[in-house]
């Protein structure tokens, strides 16, 4: 009895995601209307995720919860959406860690140059205690965090020349997020890192402001990068997951099974998104190379090469990750073991 009480008065005194009453019911569920924004596409692994989950929030809520969505950086880049968020005018959102760095320094640990080897060493992490207590920092930033997508593990691409080794890296100008370990990534690798929001990424392709950039092979498809970009390096540098997240003055009002229904709809769909999500990024590349596109498989010896020429920003970047930079590390070593 002693832990049972115990375990209910954690769940109310940490704002837990899970209802303590079971499902929802319709008299349970109110009429909203939820504005859902996020930078990629509508026709995206993103849009696919936000869509599925729009209908599977209707079908939960019976029709109650009404999703809008907001594709394409309608409502602004992701700088602009998560502080909207923190002032819940927007409710809910998708994007990369990157931007939360700037709140908790520890969502870096997502930014470090080749953390991880392959999808399933990222599924197994992120589903795991150190994914779920990096989530569990997120209220008091003002966000609650519901689950991980996927976004994919990031490759180059440029206009000037193919990049078959390191050096072919230097001296191109090309487009990083904003934040200071993808500066400090490309710079060391000999390119000039320009860091800007993703919406302004075309236009600045397009005009020669910067000659390339980073993405997963999908976004460089279906954002049409294929127009304004000749060259491809498949040089798999870090991978990004997509946070699917609330605004927590948004996530307050809610009834604890209203708050249920939508943690439960985004992690039914996760399984569909990140599945949908890798057969894009492997279909984009049939789709960028018939675009013209000139595609390279960077070698394992030139990743090496590449990751070798960044252990001291690897170094530099973990040493301001604190103890879960370390929980991630020795994580990832557990689940390369045990394969």
């Amino acid at each position: 009895m002693k832990h049972i009480f115990r375990s209910v008065v954690l769940a109310l005194a940490t704002g837990s995601l899970l209802s303590l009453t079971g499902g929802a019911t319709a008299q349970e569920v109110k009429e909203r209307n939820i504005k859902f924004a996020f930078a990629n596409t509508d026709d995206s692994a993103h849009g696919a995720g936000a869509r599925k989950f729009a209908q599977v929030v209707a079908q939960k809520s019976g029709g109650k919860l009404k999703i809008k969505l907001y594709p394409g950086g309608t409502l602004g880049g992701e700088a602009v959406v998560a502080s909207s968020m923190q002032g819940g005018t927007i409710e809910m959102s998708m994007m990369g860690p990157g931007l939360l760095t700037g709140m908790d320094k520890e969502f870096g640990i997502f930014d470090t140059p080749f953390l991880f080897d392959d999808f399933k060493e990222v599924d197994a992490a992120l589903d795991g205690p150190v994914g779920r207590k990096l989530l569990d920092k997120l209220p008091a930033k003002g966000l609650v965090g519901l689950s991980y997508w996927d976004h994919g593990f990031r490759i180059v691409t440029n206009s000037k020349r193919p990049i078959t080794k390191v050096e072919d890296i230097a001296g191109l100008k090309i487009r990083v997020q904003q934040i200071p370990v993808f500066i400090d990534t490309f710079n060391t690798l000999g390119a000039n890192a320009v860091p800007m929001p993703f919406p302004e990424l075309y236009s600045a392709l397009e005009t020669k402001a910067v000659d390339g950039q980073e993405n997963p092979f999908v976004t460089a498809e279906v954002t049409k990068l294929y127009e304004v970009q000749k060259y491809a390096t498949a040089t798999r540098h870090a991978y990004s997951p997509l946070l699917v997240m609330a605004s927590k003055k948004f996530w307050d009002q809610l009834s604890r099974d209203e708050q249920k229904l939508l943690l439960d709809a985004a992690e039914e769909v996760k399984p569909y998104q990140r599945q949908v999500s890798r057969d894009m990024d492997a279909k984009a590349v049939d789709a960028l190379k018939a675009k013209g596109v000139a595609v390279v498989e960077l070698s394992a010896q030139e990743r090496a090469r590449m990751r070798d020429r960044l252990k001291p920003v690897i170094e530099k970047h973990k040493q301001g990750l604190g103890e879960t930079g370390r929980d991630m590390t020795a994580e990832i070593e557990r689940i390369r073991t045990a394969k």
